[in-house]
């Protein structure tokens, strides 16, 4: 089935390489605002392909899922009979539940759109708490969700072949797990007590941290206080650095500062969000799983 990918311009890198590692053509998507914060999308003057992959990654979300409801029934509009969906980041997921009276649920909510818009769905890594499969948010037979902590395992052994990974809570220990399993590494997960949005208590594993140089790795950065407060800890304990690796490199507001503020050294992310800190490329394992959606498409 012939296919093409669709991008919007701050994302050209990440998806260019994706493109790239999965041989088909890629173009940008114009897209102007108005003074009343209307949007107008524009694509390039070609004929549609039968499959057509959108990539945008969903961080910063509110307007993306504008562009993609508009690009979505254009398409199918014109004629394109499958749809796929790239989103290396996934918004809504954490809202899986009511947790007060009259809470909408946005996991469910998102999830039914995107199924409803798309054929197929791939992401990495999205945050999911109480569910364990994608397709349970997102129902359709392909939902596909990878990983970047096996890429970010071998980018952190490169950097500090003798490190001990610590996940800043008991949810990150998938992550943790998977990347020191690739880079042969020592490693540990926090115990987190989450007061608030940015008013948390972390405690340390019981583990050997003096003397070490410590890794901190999770799925997500977003406010940076999770990251700061098991910075603090780690170097009080005696770690002779503290370096910080994530998927998703969200550092929403001044959550840079806060981590540099804590002591922390080097920070690496994966290119699903474009950020200064990107230091792993998924182009090619968003290639592989790219690739059967349009062999079975």
């Amino acid at each position: 089935m012939r296919a093409a990918l669709l991008y919007f311009e701050e994302e050209s890198l990440p998806a260019g390489r994706l493109a790239a590692a999965a041989g088909i053509e890629a173009r940008a998507v114009g897209r102007h605002r108005f003074p009343d914060e209307e949007l107008c999308l524009r694509l390039p003057d070609v004929e549609l392909p039968a499959c057509l992959v959108i990539y945008r990654s969903l961080d910063r979300p509110n307007d993306k899922l504008v562009e993609l409801m508009l690009l979505a029934r254009h398409a199918r509009a014109q004629g394109v009979k499958r749809l796929v969906l790239v989103a290396p980041y996934l918004a809504y997921m954490r809202q899986d539940m009511a947790f007060h009276p009259g809470e909408l649920v946005s996991q469910r909510l998102v999830g039914g759109f995107l199924a409803e818009s798309f054929d197929a769905v791939v992401t990495v890594d999205p945050h999911l708490h109480r569910i364990e499969r994608l397709e349970q948010a997102i129902p359709l037979a392909h939902a596909l969700a990878l990983s970047g902590a096996p890429q970010l395992g071998a980018a952190i052994v490169q950097r500090r072949p003798d490190a001990l990974l610590l996940g800043p809570d008991a949810e990150s220990l998938q992550w943790v797990e998977s990347a020191a399993r690739v880079a042969g590494l020592d490693y540990g997960v926090c115990t987190k007590a989450r007061h608030g949005d940015r008013d948390v208590d972390i405690a340390l594993p019981d583990l050997a941290i003096a003397g070490r140089r410590v890794v901190l790795l999770d799925d997500v950065a977003s406010s940076g206080r999770t990251l700061a407060q098991a910075a603090e800890q780690v170097l009080a304990a005696g770690a002779d650095s503290v370096d910080v690796a994530v998927t998703h490199a969200l550092f929403a507001g001044d959550a840079m500062s806060v981590i540099r503020r804590a002591g922390v050294g080097e920070v690496w992310s994966t290119d699903t969000i474009v950020h200064e800190s990107n230091a792993v490329h998924m182009a090619s394992v968003l290639a592989r799983a790219l690739a059967r959606l349009i062999d079975e498409g």
